[in-house]
Formats: C-alpha cells, structure tokens, sequence
C-alpha cells in the first residue's frame, strides 16, 4: 500500500514549483485538465516546496531552477531525502541554467524547457513518472557541450564490470535514448534492454538514467562529438 494519500485514485500527483505566479497558474490548469494527473500544491519558492512535498506527497515535482529564498537546486537535493522520494522534472530556458547540471546530479530525473509544448509537457511528466528519464538526444547534446569541461576523464573501476552489451546499452543511455529507441538500434526485445539498463545501474550503484547519462560523460567513457553524436571509449584492462 502506498504512504500517499489518495493515491488509490491511481492520478499522479504533481507539486508545481515556480516563483513566478502566472507561470504556477499556467502548469496547474494543464495538469488539473488530464483525468490522470492531480495538482496537490503550488509552490513560489524552494524552501516552501520542500515543506509542501513533506505535507502532499507529490509523485512528480516541477521545480524551477532559480527562485527566492531557497533554489531548486538545493530544493532538489533535500527532496531526495523524503520517504517515498519524489520524482524531480527540472524547469529550464533554452539555453540551459548552470544549475542544471548540479541539479540532475543532485537527484532530478530529468528537465523541461520552459518553452515546451502543453503536449511536451504532460509526456514529460508521464514519462519521469513511468520510471525513465527525460532526457531527449538534443537536450543531451547540448548539456553535454556545456559541462565537458568538467569531465573526470578517468572511467570508474565498475565500467570493469560491465559486458559488451551493457557498456553498448550503457552508451546509448548516455545518448538520451529510451528503451524502445536501444531496442530499435541493437535489435533486441525491448524488455530485454530493460533487463540490461537495470543491471547496468545496478552495477555502477546508479539510482536512475539520469545519474548514468552524468557518470558516462564525466567518466570519460562517452565522449560528445561536434555534431552531438557520442563516440565509446573503451576501458583498459
């Protein structure tokens, strides 16, 4: 049985967090509009959304990056420490926060543009609340660029650990893709690449998708291309 109140209804239950009050308003009326979604609270600040989260619950928190008061990079952080743990969609410009980065490493599962498409944005949360990441090829691409820099470039001992096939699975994680676009590409079953995706973070002691794709490019083991694309670099023995 679930600790959330409600949550027989089986409507996902989403905190909206932003600081600015039209933009809280917007989010609500398009998720109060699906049958399967249900807003348990509005947020204009970090430290109010961390109480509001211990309070209602939330499966799914929209968070926005800068606010007053307390951020949602450290909003994002202390919500990993509730019980049950929500799923944080960070809110973002086009151009990508410097938060961002700090925030997906700090627990989110995924992120926004604050200029997607209502139907982008409720694909969005559904597909955080289904377990995988929301992290498309492009917007992969670019936060790469961004954060290469920071790479560690030295590949964990774990990677060690992996088979062929995971550091394959592994890799196009990284790329932002989902278990039906790696199904396409290798050829295997879709819940097949499930099964690999799950030892994959399993063995790296990752929590999400989110954490791989961060470890991949800081590791060195992904390496971006000009062009987006991602080259494997392979381990030594």
């Amino acid at each position: 049985m679930s600790d959330r109140p409600d949550a027989d209804d089986g409507r996902l239950r989403v905190l909206v967090v932003d600081d600015q009050a039209v933009v809280r308003l917007g989010f609500q009326a398009l998720l109060q509009s699906q049958p399967d979604m249900v807003v348990v609270g509005a947020a204009g600040d970090g430290r109010q959304a961390v109480a509001m989260a211990r309070q209602t619950l939330p499966d799914i928190v929209l968070m926005d990056v800068r606010m007053p008061v307390m951020g949602g990079l450290e909003a994002t952080a202390q919500m990993q420490q509730l019980s049950p743990r929500p799923r944080v969609l960070i809110l973002t410009t086009f151009d990508l926060d410097d938060y961002v980065y700090d925030a997906l490493r700090a627990g989110a599962s995924g992120f926004l543009l604050k200029d997607a498409t209502p139907e982008q944005i409720l694909e969005g949360v559904r597909v955080v609340a289904s377990g995988e990441a929301l992290l498309a090829p492009t917007v992969t691409s670019r936060l790469v660029a961004q954060f290469a820099g920071r790479a560690r470039l030295v590949p964990p001992s774990e990677l060690g650990d992996l088979t062929g096939r995971e550091r394959e699975v592994f890799a196009l994680v990284a790329r932002g893709m989902s278990n039906a676009e790696i199904a396409g590409v290798l050829h295997l079953a879709e819940q097949t690449v499930k099964s690999h995706v799950s030892a994959v973070l399993f063995k790296l002691g990752l929590r999400d998708r989110v954490q791989a794709v961060v470890l991949a490019y800081e590791s060195g083991l992904v390496v971006p291309g000009s062009d987006g694309s991602s080259a494997v670099q392979t381990p030594s023995p």
